[in-house]
């Protein structure tokens, strides 16, 4: 353990009991009691000296003991429509990963876009991206990085050696991979976690139904401006590589999808579920309003795409299932705790009135704009989430956020999705992200060089975040 976890470890609970034995008042005493709960949280995400899903377990272990909330109450944060919207996610990547479906289609959409170099880095681009949009980024780039450094291993071992075009096409490719994969989850909500915290925030405390259509409608763009600006800039501007087209990566291609063999009819099953799902999450407000036999909701259609996976045989006549319970060992449960503890937070510090506080304070604020405002919590985000898990940031920023918005007297949602969607956008760091660290490990790439291109594609961020909150954010909410 180094020195700032065991820093934290040990701050966090020094924390708690000093604001919780302060011998005035901040707010009230329920609210005291939270603030002095969430300081302890807080420390303990930022520090990460525990896993920040055991963190997420303090809620519902202290809040009944001090008497801010029942333990029925708090547990209820746990079992949120949204924990069982991102679990069906996680099951159906399961599936997705267990038939290798995800390697095939990405595969193919690899061998679709050619075989010059800057093609193929699009090709990687476009099908992490996609991937990202369904499975985590972490499995995705795991999946990418094996058949990237099978393309670039063909031009170590070529007849020139590994040239200064050599090596800026493998560099641009490691960071394709990582930065598409960071950003092609924010084109859905179950794409990346504080997607799915902010949403559970606000349908939970706020009642605040947001589908998954119109969110798409929102991060689709989004998600395509960033995998166009990240190709452009790694490709023609900071690496660029020169290279000419070359038959024996389209080879590679052919021989990694000849290993897979045709489509297998498991393979199918879970396409045909995998698509009926999609469908229904984007047509689900047009087939409610079609009929009235039956209520559609996105957690609903989640549950059930994943009960048919486990609970239909691929053969009737022997024990055949798509997935068996066994296969969740690899389901990232501790996610869904964090969901969960994020929520139990936010439900207390909206109900003791620490969110009307805040909303009070900025409505004092007579110097700065909304503009303003939300553009350095934008900035703050982006590059908080450099250093720590942005999950656990969108956790803590979300009920600061509502506040803020209330104090704003502007829309709830006009400021925590730009700032939601900003957690998302780490390109600097190994350690901002999974699948930054995951390339990073590939030995491609130094921190200068992720550095360099990372500051540029930041600043880019904030500033298509910020013409989203002007012009697009509002005509959606």
């Amino acid at each position: 353990m180094n020195t700032t976890k065991k820093l934290g470890l040990i701050l966090g609970p020094i924390a708690f009991l000093i604001l919780y034995n302060l011998p005035f008042t901040i707010l009230n005493n329920e609210a005291d009691n939270v603030i002095a709960v969430a300081a302890w949280m807080i420390i303990w995400w930022i520090t990460e000296t525990v896993s920040i899903s055991v963190t997420a377990l303090i809620p519902i272990t202290i809040f009944p003991l001090l008497g801010i909330m029942p333990i029925k109450e708090v547990a209820a944060n746990y079992g949120s429509p949204i924990v069982f919207l991102f679990f069906g996610g996680f099951v159906m990547a399961l599936a997705l990963e267990k038939v290798d479906l995800h390697k095939r289609i990405a595969l193919n959409i690899i061998k679709l876009t050619g075989t010059t170099p800057d093609r193929i880095i699009l090709g990687f681009m476009i099908a992490t991206a996609f991937l990202s949009m369904w499975i985590s980024n972490t499995a995705t780039s795991v999946v990418m990085l094996p058949i990237g450094l099978s393309v670039i291993n063909l031009l170590k071992n070529d007849e020139d050696g590994f040239t200064k075009g050599d090596k800026n096409f493998a560099l641009a490719l490691m960071l394709s991979i990582a930065y598409a994969a960071n950003v092609g989850g924010i084109a859905t909500i179950i794409g990346t976690p504080p997607n799915t915290v902010m949403v559970g925030f606000v349908e939970q405390e706020y009642n605040i139904d947001v589908s998954f259509a119109k969110w798409m409608l929102m991060g689709v763009p989004f998600s395509i401006i960033m995998i166009t600006i990240i190709y452009l800039i790694l490709v023609k501007f900071i690496y660029p590589n020169h290279l000419g087209s070359r038959s024996d990566s389209k080879a590679l291609i052919d021989k990694q999808l000849q290993a897979l063999g045709p489509l297998k009819g498991k393979e199918i099953r879970v396409l045909i579920i995998f698509a009926t799902t999609m469908l229904l999450w984007i047509l689900r407000a047009h087939i409610n309003d079609w009929q009235t036999i039956i209520t559609l909701s996105d957690a609903g259609i989640s549950l059930l795409a994943a009960f048919v996976l486990f609970t239909i045989p691929f053969k009737m006549n022997i024990h055949d299932f798509i997935l068996e319970w066994e296969d969740t060992i690899k389901l990232p449960w501790g996610i869904l705790i964090l969901f969960g503890g994020g929520l139990a937070l936010a439900t207390a510090l909206s109900k003791t009135g620490v969110i009307d506080f805040i909303g009070e304070v900025v409505s004092g604020n007579h110097v700065l704009s909304i503009f303003a405002i939300v553009t350095m919590l934008i900035a703050v985000m982006l590059f908080m989430t450099e250093l720590m898990s942005n999950v656990a940031l969108v956790a803590i920023f979300c009920p600061m956020l509502a506040g803020i918005a209330l104090g704003l007297n502007t829309s709830l949602m006009h400021v925590l999705i730009p700032v939601t969607m900003a957690s998302s956008c780490a390109f600097m760091l190994p350690m901002a992200t999974p699948p930054n660290a995951i390339v990073f490990a590939s030995g491609y790439i130094k921190v200068h060089e992720m550095a360099k291109a990372g500051f540029l594609l930041n600043i880019i961020s904030i500033l298509i975040l910020i013409l989203f909150f002007s012009f697009v954010i509002p005509s959606l909410f």
